[in-house]
């Protein structure tokens, strides 16, 4: 299984028998992603939320891909009212697909699309996907139930932000990462705009400090998990 990093919060997962999912896939406004939607493929497309860089340019994905979203209730119907494919869920339900399983988590944040459509609860989601589990938190800030989330899930890779403002900051960043406890931690959602500016690895030396392993991906970085 692969995971490339398209910066902000938007990641591909290619798994063993290549399957294509993406998340959050804001690409084309995106000042510091690599690539752009034409470039990418997705078989399925899972959002945290609806804001415009999350949703990001998953429209134009799915246009040419035939592309599942994946999403919150009101998130899913949102997308269906605009003509496309999507499978409703909801926090702290799960989902066998043919990929893996999907398992979406609170996230303290807001959602609302781009023309200003309520898209109901943020989300964090965990993908158990070839042996391994991957928690993207979402846009949030730092909340207590995340020990609770890495107890009942043994997390091999998690997604957490480190940008400040609009989410948790490095200082929240690195006690999520100790009340979680996943094997590697890699941050996001940060420097995309001067408001989020971050260095990660002021947050790697912080983290690693704690006895947490962290990857800090470079744009356009594919690793294998």
């Amino acid at each position: 299984m692969k995971l490339n990093y398209y910066s902000h919060s938007a990641f591909q997962i290619t798994t063993n028998s290549g399957v294509k999912i993406l998340i959050d896939p804001f690409l084309d406004g995106n000042p510091t992603s690599p690539v752009k939607a034409a470039d990418v493929e997705a078989d399925y497309i899972i959002l945290t939320h609806a804001h415009g860089d999350h949703l990001g340019d998953g429209f134009s994905i799915a246009d040419r891909c035939g592309s599942l979203f994946i999403c919150v209730n009101e998130l899913a119907e949102y997308c269906k009212s605009k003509g496309y494919k999507a499978h409703n869920m909801h926090i702290g339900g799960g989902y066998n697909f043919e990929f893996g399983r999907v398992k979406f988590t609170i996230a303290h944040h807001g959602s609302m699309t781009p023309d200003n459509t309520y898209a109901g609860e943020p989300a964090g989601v965990i993908l158990s996907i070839d042996g391994k589990n991957i928690y993207h938190t979402g846009d949030t800030g730092l909340f207590y139930d995340m020990k609770l989330i890495g107890e009942m899930t043994p997390i091999d890779y998690m997604l957490l932000p480190i940008g400040d403002n609009f989410t948790m900051g490095i200082t929240d960043a690195v006690k999520a990462a100790q009340l979680v406890s996943p094997k590697v931690v890699i941050p996001m959602h940060y420097n995309t705009f001067p408001v989020i500016e971050a260095d990660p690895n002021v947050f790697k030396e912080k983290v690693e400090r704690e006895g947490i392993k962290c990857e800090v991906m470079k744009y356009g970085e594919e690793i294998d998990l």
